[in-house]
């Protein structure tokens, strides 16, 4: 057992279950065990790649919108670029060598990373030491001021909770012992949790076993920023990953070498397993193409809606066999049908231990 592995264990003991974004806090940000504490987890020696370290086009591109929107805010000077995460600092000494094409927002901007990691840091500070970058704990240390902000793959290694649908009510998932004691386990609150108040109302007929999973550090993120923006002016630019719209489902894992699923990675178990995020995908799309079909009419079409009454063109019987709708009452239909989508209890997105 690991002493971070063992750390956890001790304070369930002596505290009780941990929520997933207590436990997930220990693990990735322990100042002294935790994972991006103690590594670069980028690269092929490391466990996952992210864009930047793909192709440079994608932090030129980046720093050119940067360029583009500070000349629309009015071209202050000076101007905050911040960066939330910013790993090796390989996004960002793209984006600035593509800004050298604009010299005056390259003099104005003063580098700002949000970066906890004094491992990352160290690497940070060789590839951007030209640019003279200023470090912060969080994005509340960053100056007052017109700023620029870019967050990639940020949001979703954020602490989540996880609260599962049981009897009607939402139950949190929290991280507490198995039975022998000896290990960690996924276990219910024996009751609705009083933080249930966090999952949206919208989400409350969700089917019994839904998981719903929450972000609040990403919603006191968003809240923050705003106001920031508001009182100062500037923009934000997330690149994240996953469904336009917040559905149901359980997708926490782990990545390690490249691979998800190492569940002892995570000290616990019931997660998604190797594969899970294309699995995740491919199961989506063969439930929206079942539910797709299984809803196309058969037979002679009706030259007027059943529900409304309104003639439906010839060009629509002919193009739609089977049509029984007008165009204002199928697009009503198809609003619906989208709320159905809300509850996909095969996952959305993944929420990554590295």
């Amino acid at each position: 057992m690991t002493e971070l592995a063992d750390l956890i264990l001790r304070r369930i003991r002596a505290a009780g279950p941990l929520t997933i974004a207590e436990f997930m806090t220990e693990a990735l940000q322990h100042p002294r065990l935790g994972y991006y504490a103690t590594r670069d987890p980028l690269g092929a020696a490391g466990d996952f790649v992210t864009a930047p370290e793909v192709s440079q086009v994608f932090g030129e591109l980046i720093g050119l919108w940067c360029a583009d929107v500070w000349t629309r805010m009015g071209r202050p000077d000076p101007v905050h670029l911040v960066e939330l995460g910013p790993g090796r600092g390989t996004l960002m000494a793209d984006a600035l060598r593509a800004v050298g094409v604009v010299p005056d927002f390259r003099r104005a901007l003063r580098l700002h990373l949000v970066e906890t990691s004094p491992t990352l840091r160290s690497l940070q500070a060789k590839t951007l030491a030209a640019a003279q970058p200023i470090w912060h704990e969080s994005l509340d240390q960053v100056p007052t001021g017109p700023t620029l902000l870019v967050a990639n793959e940020f949001l979703d290694a954020l602490p989540i909770r996880q609260f599962e649908r049981r009897v009607g009510v939402w139950r949190e998932r929290r991280v507490g012992l198995a039975p022998e004691g000896e290990r960690l386990a996924l276990v219910l609150d024996p009751a609705r949790s009083a933080s249930a108040t966090l999952v949206p109302a919208r989400f409350d007929g969700a089917p019994e076993g839904s998981v719903m999973e929450i972000r609040p550090a990403a919603i006191r993120l968003g809240t923050d920023l705003a106001r920031r923006l508001a009182a100062a002016g500037g923009a934000a630019l997330f690149i994240d990953y996953g469904h336009g719209e917040s559905a149901c489902g359980d997708t926490l894992q782990a990545v390690q070498a490249h691979r998800y699923g190492h569940q002892e990675a995570i000290m616990a178990t019931g997660w998604a397993g190797d594969g899970a995020v294309q699995d995740q995908i491919d199961a989506t799309v063969k439930d929206a193409v079942k539910r797709a079909r299984s809803k196309l009419q058969k037979g002679p079409g009706l030259t007027h809606c059943e529900e409304c009454g309104t003639p439906i063109p010839a060009a629509r019987r002919e193009a739609v066999p089977g049509v029984r709708l007008c165009v204002a009452c199928q697009e009503a239909h198809d609003r619906e049908e989208a709320a159905f989508s809300g509850y996909n209890r095969r996952g959305s997105k993944d929420s990554q231990l590295r």
